[in-house]
This record gives C-alpha cells, structure tokens and sequence, in this order.
C-alpha cells in the first residue's frame, strides 16, 4: 500500500495526495534531520517547550516557514495537554505560540479553521497527529492525540466540530501521522481499563506480567469511523516514531531526553 505521507530531502513528509486537490494547501510532518539542535535535540527539534536552545528552535521554525511560505507569525499552536478541547482559529489568534509556549491557545490539543495564510500546527515525538481535511468546505485541522487524547475521543470532538461548521460526514477526510506503533507501545492495566471494551479485542495484544500492546493509531480509526467518517477515507502512514529513529524523535525510545516533530496544515495566501 502507498504511503499517504511523501518524504522529501529527508526532512519534510508532506500529504501531496491532499495538497494535489488544493494548490494553496500546505500540510505535513517533519522529521528530525535539517535543523540547526544540537545534543539531545539534534538537529531538527520544532518544540520550545523541551530544554533546547531558543534560537536554534527559532532558526529552525523559521526555515520550514521559508520552505512552505507561510511566515512564522502567522502559525498557531496550542498548549497541548493532552485533553480534548478543540478551538476553532480566527485571524486573531494568528501568532498565538509562534515564539513562545506561554502565547499557546490555552488548554488545547485540537485546531481548525478554513482561514487563508495561518498555519495550524502541533507538536509530536510519539503521539497521534491527526490531519483532518474538507475538499468542499475548504475546513482543516490538525489534532495532537497522546493515548489519553485518544480514548478521550477527541478525534470524534473534530469530526463533530467541522460537522457543526457545515461539513458534509462523507466528505471530510482524515490521515494519521508518524507516532510510535504497536510493536513498541506497551502499556499497563490502567491504560487498558480506560480503552472501551468494544475496541480491545482490535487495539490490544497481551503480553507478559499484565502488560499489553497498544495500537493508537488503529483505536483512532475505530474511533473515526465509530463517528461516521468513511473508512475510504482514512489514510494511516506506515511510519513510526520509535523504529525509524533516523527520522523522528521518541519520548519513549529516547526516554524523555529529545525533540519534537511539527504537524502542520494551513493555506497559503
């Protein structure tokens, strides 16, 4: 099967399928490689919110702002905590964590907006990044779904969200992006006990001493078409953040000490 996402100089896996339909759209994932991070961070870390040096993040924002030509004080990010609040993004917010963490739009893991010139964007180093695109509304958005996001539903609160904005269910499109996979996702009974029953059997594999194999980015699926969204209609890469380590940074593989990979979708002016 093809992969949704195309890599390009090793340093941005762009959704062409998507951008092909619009000639305005940009949308991707980077990967760690082009920056200017050193140690820990090396070389492409996106976050500002792990212990690397500023200007390097800057730097590095700054360059794949020249690469999709959409400035940096017109991208959008928010704070990330792993819930499930999803904010729509007015031409106000543009710039709202840009350049720093504390600007983020407070308490959210979810964006849309059908706004020209803003890049939504979030930030991933195992974690879901959900990409939702409307060809006929012209709505995007972009989620950040950790396992807690995910049980959470919030891919089902975007599908609901662009619903309410006029959204055909038929028409709006989903791919999910580089996170870590199953083979490297072993979780606990705790994290079990809060995925639904009618979803373990197709997610969960068990392994020794209670422990189990967690496959997010298959229980985000189960999720998108429990909401209504057509399964034709949802891409799933097949790339991981914890195996294919000269690509992408790991929370878990590099056990805390790394950087952060950007999800972003927007339209360009």
């Amino acid at each position: 099967m093809v992969d949704a996402y195309e890599l390009e100089d090793n340093e941005i896996l762009y959704i062409n399928k998507w951008m092909d339909l619009d000639s305005n759209l940009k949308v991707g994932f980077t990967t760690r490689n082009g920056g200017t991070s050193r140690g820990y961070f090396t070389s492409n870390n996106l976050g500002l919110h792990v212990s690397d040096d500023y200007d390097d993040v800057i730097a590095n924002r700054k360059k794949l702002a020249a690469t999709i030509k959409i400035p940096l004080e017109k991208w959008v990010a928010g704070e990330q905590i792993h819930h499930t609040s999803v904010q729509i993004v007015e031409p106000t917010d543009v710039g709202k964590g840009a350049k720093s963490v504390e600007s983020s739009l407070e308490g959210v893991d979810g964006i849309i907006t059908k706004e020209t010139g803003i890049l939504c964007t979030a930030f991933f180093a195992d974690c879901v990044p959900l990409f939702f695109f409307d060809p006929i509304t012209k709505y995007i958005g972009i989620a950040h779904a950790g396992w807690k996001g995910t049980v959470g539903r919030i891919a089902e609160v975007m599908t609901t969200k662009l619903i309410a904005l006029g959204c055909n269910i038929k028409d709006i499109n989903v791919t999910i992006g580089p996170c870590i996979s199953k083979e490297y996702y072993e979780v606990d009974e705790f994290v079990k006990n809060r995925i639904p029953l009618e979803h373990r059997e197709q997610v969960l594999t068990p392994v020794e001493n209670g422990h189990y194999l967690l496959d997010l980015k298959q229980l985000n699926v189960e999720i998108l078409v429990q909401s209504g969204v057509l399964r034709s209609n949802i891409d799933i890469t097949k790339y991981c953040t914890f195996r294919d380590d000269n690509l992408f940074f790991s929370h878990r593989r590099d056990q805390g000490e790394t950087g952060r990979m950007l999800g972003f979708i927007g339209y360009s002016c």
